[in-house]
């Protein structure tokens, strides 16, 4: 990977942003797209949008969340200690003993999640119970409530402190790859055809929406007032290459082996076919996934807003998704915006894509 898209990776990965508050990670991402874009904007809740080609037909959407999962201030105790809920899928049980920065409207808290020794919770008839979240409290080093009170304040969001680092064979862990990988690749599919010199004939709307994980809100806002034509949806997927994770079930996924296509539900047959193809043209290997009822990303939402917009998903496996330490192969994303890119270059003249019947 260039180093420069190394960097904005890095930065987007280690810029909180917890969902319902993801104005600092949409900047950085802004920031970077609006050099290989004809035109930027963001929307009433902070979804983002670049569009390169404007006027071009037909109208492609290529679409990530930008918000990560989190925690919120709940109550403050006497003893100025914080209790939380969760925003989005935090697991309860690996966020104990974990550093966490609460983000106050004054500045960053930095703050710890409480662990009782084993020492002091070996007689405990409750200690094999999974830890739920109002289990949990953090602790600022506050003396008192009125003291905890002074520094944050019921809503704050709260984030773990876990930033992006590099493994080795081109792996990478950080705590928010879902979905900063998904708002990377679009933005470098929008350079990648901003440099080609191949004209285009679709008009591209890279977005960067809000809200995915509590709902797949930002996305419904989004697809419903850009109108896209078709749209390409890019999130992470479960890696199951490692111990426990039954295959059966989840099916056969390997970090290092390519991004995903989803086949089944919101995922137009046609609009996928032309991914397979574009991929078989450019050498990209791809893995595939069944989906029964729904996927659990953004295509949900997008594929059915005014009447049906044709829809894919692209997946980047990540190994241990919703932990601070989920791992990805830096390989894998770097093919996802040649795909897109690709699929953006294949688009004929207001093509449209229907299932045939």
């Amino acid at each position: 990977m260039r180093e420069s898209s190394l960097n904005f990776l890095r930065a987007l990965v280690n810029t909180p942003s917890p969902t319902g508050h993801e104005v600092r990670g949409q900047r950085i991402w802004l920031d970077y797209v609006k050099r290989f874009a004809a035109e930027t904007h963001s929307d009433t809740y902070g979804n983002c949008v670049a569009v390169l080609n404007k006027g071009g037909a037909p109208r492609l959407m290529l679409a990530a969340h930008a918000d990560e999962i989190a925690m919120a201030v709940n109550y403050v105790n006497d003893e100025g200690f914080i209790y939380v809920h969760k925003l989005g899928g935090v697991d309860a049980a690996i966020t104990k003993a974990q550093r966490v920065t609460i983000h106050s409207r004054s500045g960053p808290v930095n703050g710890v999640v409480g662990n009782v020794a084993p020492h002091l919770s070996k007689h405990d008839e409750d200690k094999h119970r999974p830890a739920k979240m109002h289990d949990l409290f953090i602790d600022i080093g506050a003396r008192n409530r009125k003291e905890a009170e002074a520094l944050v304040r019921i809503g704050d969001p709260i984030t773990l402190v876990d930033e992006f680092d590099l493994l080795r064979n081109d792996l990478a862990v950080a705590r928010a790859f879902d979905n900063r990988i998904g708002t990377f690749a679009v933005a470098e599919a929008l350079r990648l055809l901003s440099e080609s010199g191949t004209k285009l004939k679709a008009e591209v709307c890279a977005v960067s929406n809000v809200q995915e994980e509590v709902g797949l809100l930002g996305a419904r806002q989004i697809a419903y007032s850009l109108k896209p034509d078709v749209a390409l949806v890019v999130d992470v997927t479960h890696a199951t290459d490692y111990p426990s994770v039954s295959k059966p079930q989840h099916g056969d996924v390997k970090v290092g082996k390519g991004p995903t296509v989803t086949h089944g539900g919101c995922n137009h047959p046609e609009v996928v076919a032309r991914l397979e193809a574009v991929a078989k043209a450019k050498k990209i290997p791809l893995q595939h996934e069944a989906v029964s009822a729904t996927s659990g990303t953004d295509a949900d939402a997008i594929f059915w807003t005014r009447g049906g917009i044709a829809s894919a998903l692209i997946s980047l496996p990540n190994r241990y998704m919703h932990s601070p330490v989920e791992v990805v192969s830096l390989k894998d994303l770097g093919l996802i915006p040649q795909l897109l890119a690709g699929f953006a270059l294949s688009l004929k003249q207001g093509e449209q894509f229907k299932v045939r019947i």
